[in-house]
């Protein structure tokens, strides 16, 4: 019996199954230019992966490399960068799991005792498992954790492979650096977007290098942090993707957020609205509605929605609203809310207008990495 499917209703979360189902389905449905064949982009991606361990991930002779694949993942980037791992002279584990109903689940206990001896863990699962105690055991224990959550060979050969790292991470810095010297953020969009907030807490880049035991890696592309969450208010019109509930993700219709002290207070729409009114409220856990994080999205092989969250996040220009758990806050899961084309304004000064950066050294650098449009 497939456990998703036949999951009952219960307080402990929403119903998921068929709906979960058909979203992965829908997520491979084939976008152009892309195949399934296992030669597509073969040498693509194997420079891809070598690129991801050996330079972002830091892998090392000897060292042990837990690669984690759900059945709804792309086997092809999963076993690239096992093969990858061992041309640098460590030692490959390649798990593949079934694909759970929500992410954050805990994983089957063998992926969560492989994952806590490893050296270095690249996860690709679709459900992801990023805020579970699977994962904070493993980085606690050293290992060094690249979330690559749904990446396939496309995904990984345009997000890694084609990048120029270094200036990703040149702009990344930028961002973080006047993030941090600024007081107050307000992000408005033309769609009706008009949020508010004191700034305070650590501002990172999400997507650096695995330096350090125990670090924590995303794709390259994202800036994330969390303003003063007593002190955000406004409202958010989402008109790119909601992930999860797996029905909803790509939006057809915008879906407005209230948000008083750093909280959804009302979502207002149509039928997407609707799904994600319900799915907040069945969970019964008033963590759900609380702000996570703000995400900004830079990364240039991200030119528009997938419907892959990981890579959608980092669509240049966009900026993410993530609700419910964070590393430090327990929570049933996460969702993560996309406005694609913001305008961020610090203590007044515009740096980003309609999704473009205007901020002379953010242009200067997009101009580097021959950004489109720069």
């Amino acid at each position: 019996m497939d456990s998703c499917t036949f999951q009952p209703h219960s307080p402990a979360g929403p119903k998921v199954g068929r709906e979960f189902v058909t979203h992965l389905e829908k997520s491979m449905e084939l976008a152009l230019g892309t195949e399934p064949l296992p030669g597509y982009y073969s040498f693509e991606q194997s420079a891809a992966a070598r690129k991801l361990l050996e330079e972002i991930m830091m892998v090392r002779p000897g060292e042990d490399v837990a690669i984690t694949v759900d059945t709804a993942g792309d086997w092809r980037a999963a076993m690239a960068t096992a093969q990858a791992a061992y041309a640098l002279g460590a030692r490959p584990s390649l798990l593949l799991y079934q694909t759970q109903c929500e992410a954050q689940m805990e994983p089957p206990g063998p992926v969560a005792g492989a994952v806590a001896r490893a050296d270095v863990w690249i996860e690709y699962a679709i459900a992801y498992i990023l805020y579970t105690e699977a994962r904070r055991s493993a980085t606690r224990a050293g290992c060094r954790y690249a979330c690559l959550a749904g990446i396939d060979v496309d995904a990984l050969v345009r997000l890694i492979g084609r990048v120029d790292y270094a200036r990703l991470l040149a702009l990344g810095d930028e961002l973080v650096r006047l993030i941090r010297g600024a007081r107050e953020i307000r992000i408005t969009s033309a769609q009706g977007t008009d949020l508010v907030g004191r700034l305070a807490g650590e501002v990172s880049q999400s997507g650096g290098l695995a330096k350090e035991r125990g670090a924590t890696v995303m794709v390259g592309g994202q800036v994330g942090h969390l303003p003063a969450e007593d002190s955000l208010h406004g409202r958010i019109v989402v008109d790119g993707e909601i992930w999860p509930p797996a029905e909803i993700g790509i939006l057809r219709e915008p879906v407005q957020l209230t948000i008083e002290k750093g909280s959804i207070r009302e979502v207002r729409g149509g039928a997407a609205a609707a799904a994600f009114r319900q799915w907040l409220a069945n969970w019964n856990d008033p963590n759900m509605y609380r702000m996570a994080h703000y995400a900004y999205g830079f990364n240039p092989g991200a030119a528009k929605l997938s419907g892959r969250i990981v890579e959608d996040e980092r669509v240049f220009g966009a900026i993410t609203f993530g609700f419910g758990a964070t590393s430090d806050r327990p929570a049933p899961t996460h969702s993560d809310c996309i406005v694609l084309r913001p305008s961020i304004f610090l203590d007044g000064v515009e740096i980003e207008r309609d999704g473009k950066y205007v901020h002379p050294r953010l242009v200067d650098l997009c101009r580097q990495m021959r950004v489109p449009g720069y």
